[in-house]
């Protein structure tokens, strides 16, 4: 398999990770179960695959949340967090632009900025978590501390 930037950051920094490909069925909208979908591709239970997702502030600040695959942000607890009042995800389309990396690819690890980084406290729950892996079919198996670590992430109460 070839390195993607999210590797390779996490080799650069001594990060231990494995990695895991999967048959991409090109369906990645949320509302329709994709994260639910992988972790049934992977053979892992759902809530240690952690989707990300990239949200936009009525001050135009990007924040980036990843979230267990078996639940949704609450969105209040999201505003608390970052300390908006008005937050919401940013169009499919505005992804690559943003982040550099597309929808079903977007990892938090390695976006064009450093975004503030906000992982749900459940993460913590668990020795080893999946992410995206920088492109579609591929995620990465991470230690929580080590995905905290490598995305200078905050760990909060997300859950709906």
């Amino acid at each position: 398999m070839k390195k993607t930037n999210a590797m390779r950051i996490l080799d650069g920094v001594g990060i231990n990770y494995e990695t895991a490909e999967y048959e991409d069925d090109g369906e990645h909208e949320l509302a329709k179960g994709a994260a639910l979908r992988l972790s049934e591709k992977l053979g892992v239970a759902p809530e240690t695959v952690f989707k990300t997702i990239v949200m936009r502030t009525e001050t135009k600040e990007i924040c980036v949340f990843c979230q267990s695959a078996e639940s949704e942000i609450n969105l209040k607890k999201a505003r608390q967090a970052v300390g908006c009042k008005e937050i919401g995800p940013v169009r499919p389309e505005e992804l690559l632009g943003l982040t550099g990396y597309i929808r079903g690819g977007c990892t938090p690890i390695g976006m064009k900025k450093k975004f503030r980084t906000f992982i749900d406290e459940t993460v913590i729950l668990h020795d080893q978590v999946c992410i995206s892996g920088g492109q579609r079919g591929v995620q990465i198996k991470i230690a929580p501390k080590d995905l905290i670590k490598a995305t200078d992430a905050t760990v909060v109460d997300l859950e709906l």
